[in-house]
């Protein structure tokens, strides 16, 4: 009887140390929330908050298979929000307003934080960010961000326009002259071509080089921003036959430039990355979410 019961102490104790096991376990996983605008890992600890904008046919999902953001975020107390916001490379008026209110229910249905909030984006992402960020700044919206980053983007629309007529009249590879089809068949729908003026590539660009039209960013003064590249102009060369002024790495480092002298402040930063940018899939691409440091971008992000 004796030897009964201390059997049945020992189970006891162990399952109530399996049990405090298992709890510990439960409360390390985040809450995760999907649906149709977004995909959002929060953080118990509430610290932060970073906002991601996807590539032009992308979305939340592949945001996070592409960058591996999530575990070293919610470790720092930083909630995700990766948005489902695409197909966009510019924003009309009544899209910047739209967007604005659909990010403040967001924050404000899933209480979330709403100091030390950074907005970035990659590719098409990234000139979202930058404009909705200076749209958020200049509404004086409940979503006030510190900083803004981007991956890779193209943020000179007439630039980009140029670019894809050269790509046209070159016909030399299959996924360049669709991209470009598709940019001059928009541009010309949405702008008009740029031989008849360039009011309209500067009024919904974020930079416009040819001009130094920096219009749409000015209300970005006092934010930290980070511009991101990986130049890899043999990848370029041998892949695309473009050279360094077609590539968006040339329009970011001219932007870097241009703010540095406008807004006057030391937390503006061109990026460089040189052969860190891989897909997910392991295939070697300089325009992909990977050229950005994780640690490095949470260290930014919460110093």
């Amino acid at each position: 009887m004796r030897t009964f019961i201390i059997i049945l102490a020992l189970l006891v104790i162990s399952c109530k140390g399996n049990h405090k096991h298992s709890n510990q376990t439960e409360k390390s996983i985040p809450e995760r929330i999907i649906n149709s605008e977004f995909e959002l890992i929060k953080s118990e600890k509430q610290k932060g908050l970073l906002i991601l904008f996807p590539c032009l046919p992308c979305d939340a999902k592949h945001t996070f298979s592409e960058f591996k953001i999530a575990e070293i975020s919610i470790r720092n107390g930083i909630s995700v929000l990766a948005m489902n916001f695409n197909r966009h490379l510019f924003l009309h008026p009544s899209e910047k307003q739209q967007l604005a209110k659909q990010l403040e229910n967001i924050v404000v249905e899933n209480n979330l934080p709403k100091e030390n909030i950074v907005i970035g984006g990659f590719s098409a992402g990234g000139n979202i960010s930058l404009l909705i960020s200076d749209y958020l700044v200049k509404s004086k919206s409940q979503i006030q961000p510190k900083g803004v980053f981007v991956v890779d983007s193209p943020i000179d629309l007439l630039a980009l326009y140029n670019t894809a007529q050269k790509n046209l009249k070159m016909n030399f590879s299959e996924p360049s002259i669709q991209e470009a089809t598709w940019i001059k068949n928009r541009f010309d729908k949405e702008f008009g071509n740029p031989e008849n003026g360039i009011e309209h590539y500067e009024k919904y660009s974020p930079f416009t080089l040819e001009t130094q039209h920096i219009k749409n960013l000015e209300n970005l003064n006092g934010l930290k921003i980070r511009l991101y590249t990986e130049p890899d102009l043999k990848w370029w060369q041998e892949n695309r036959k473009n050279d360094y002024k077609d590539l968006n790495a040339y329009y970011l480092k001219k932007l870097s430039e241009k703010l540095k002298i406008e807004f006057e402040h030391n937390d503006i930063e061109f990026i460089e990355t040189e052969n860190r940018s891989y897909r997910a899939n392991g295939e070697r691409h300089p325009h992909a979410w990977s050229i950005v440091n994780e640690k490095d971008l949470i260290h930014w992000m919460t110093k």
